[in-house]
């Protein structure tokens, strides 16, 4: 299975590398197709973004209901072709509307992570999912430093040029799941309409006992975290005045982090706190970070604390842990959907709200300047997770 295994990764990594490779270049990119101010550049990034999201909300359980009954292999070779288009199309984009063409056709085909998170459900025992999932994660982080890099880079060879290469890698990975890639659902799965729309998954996996707090816990987390993809690049450039490429470089070290805590930290602690104390820590950790990152007015503190944020991520694969070990495994792909499209339901609202809430503080007629805003609500979601979550554990005791 290393081949296989492999591949998955290297999917994992391109799907990631495909947000991290836009976000130094999207301020400039943005400019360059309708011109106007950072802060209605911060405003399009977050429409983009946002499309892109509604798309994976609505086609989420599709893509893993269909994973479930076709199987993993059709889904992610069909996905990473339509991803290669995509990088292709926003290369040539000449205008933001063929920009927002490719993100919704990029947000519909966009199933390699949750079908991906489904194969990795498929060949680990109960007590390894954790674990697994974290290589899922460690693959994003991967994907973090290598796209930011890519993007802060090869923008010197112009904003198009991190998209013509994406394409390539996608591309020659294609190339190699189709040679690798073997089928690991056994026993497929009837496929039912009422159970691949977002709120028909939602309803049927909520009935089961646990799931509905811990998808909501999920919710609020993805929702607080997506403050970084959705206003760093701006933030950093009006707080610190920092270029693509530092921007690139802050990124690279929060992905260096993240894959290390993800594959080495995350299976030390499943040892010895197990998911739910893990989740508790990481929680604590990341409302820490924001409040900090709220504050700080120093470019050169903001790099020590970038690492230190990504410590926190050790909450998303113990929940996934958690999750998939009470979900049958003939739905599974199913699960993972659900979980891409409350994923992607964050997503649509951070995106929208945060940099919303960071216009608001960093335009030019703003009664108040603060650039850190949206970092302090971020730690305010996180606290109301964390309340959600304790009183869940303490529930599930008291059951016990």
């Amino acid at each position: 299975m290393r081949l296989p295994i492999l591949f998955i990764l290297i999917t994992v990594v391109l799907d990631a590398m495909g947000i991290g490779l836009i976000m130094p270049i999207m301020p400039d990119l943005i400019r360059e197709v309708r011109g106007g101010t950072l802060a209605g550049a911060a405003l399009w990034g977050g429409i983009l973004s946002t499309v892109f999201a509604v798309m994976q909300f609505g086609f989420g359980p599709l893509v893993g209901s269909l994973s479930d009954r076709f199987g993993r292999r059709p889904v992610l070779l069909i996905s990473l072709f339509f991803m290669t288009l995509d990088y292709l199309v926003m290369a040539l984009a000449g205008s933001i509307w063929l920009l927002l063409a490719a993100r919704i056709v990029g947000g519909i085909t966009a199933a390699t992570h949750a079908t991906a998170s489904a194969f990795m459900a498929d060949i680990s025992a109960p007590e390894d999912k954790a674990a697994n999932f974290g290589l899922i994660g460690a693959g994003f982080g991967i994907g973090f430093v290598l796209g930011p890099l890519m993007g802060g880079l090869l923008a010197e060879y112009g904003t198009r040029a991190p998209f013509y290469a994406a394409a390539a890698l996608s591309a020659l990975n294609l190339l190699l799941g189709a040679c690798v890639l073997r089928e690991t659902v056994r026993r497929p799965r009837a496929f039912s309409w009422a159970r691949a729309n977002p709120l028909g998954a939602f309803r049927h996996l909520s009935r089961m006992p646990g799931i509905r707090p811990l998808l909501v816990v999920f919710f609020l987390y993805n929702l607080a975290l997506y403050v970084y993809p959705a206003i760093w690049a701006y933030f950093t450039q009006a707080r610190f005045g920092w270029s693509p490429d530092i921007i690139g470089l802050s990124l690279a070290l929060y992905g260096i982090t993240s894959a290390l805590v993800q594959t080495v930290l995350i299976r030390s602690l499943m040892r010895h706190w197990g998911e739910r104390l893990t989740v508790l820590q990481g929680l604590f950790f990341d409302i820490g970070t924001c409040l900090l990152l709220a504050v700080v007015t120093s470019g050169t503190v903001a790099l020590i604390l970038t690492p230190l944020a990504a410590i926190g991520a050790v909450v998303t694969p113990a929940l996934q842990g958690t999750m998939s070990r009470q979900v049958a495994d003939d739905a599974q792909g199913e699960l993972q959907g659900v979980l891409s499209s409350v994923n992607a339901l964050a997503v649509i609202l951070s995106t929208m709200v945060m940099t919303s809430v960071f216009a608001a503080f960093t335009a030019p007629a703003a009664p108040v300047q603060f650039a850190g805003a949206p970092f302090l609500l971020a730690a305010l979601l996180l606290v109301i997770a964390l309340v959600i979550y304790r009183r869940q554990v303490n529930a599930a005791a008291g059951a016990a």
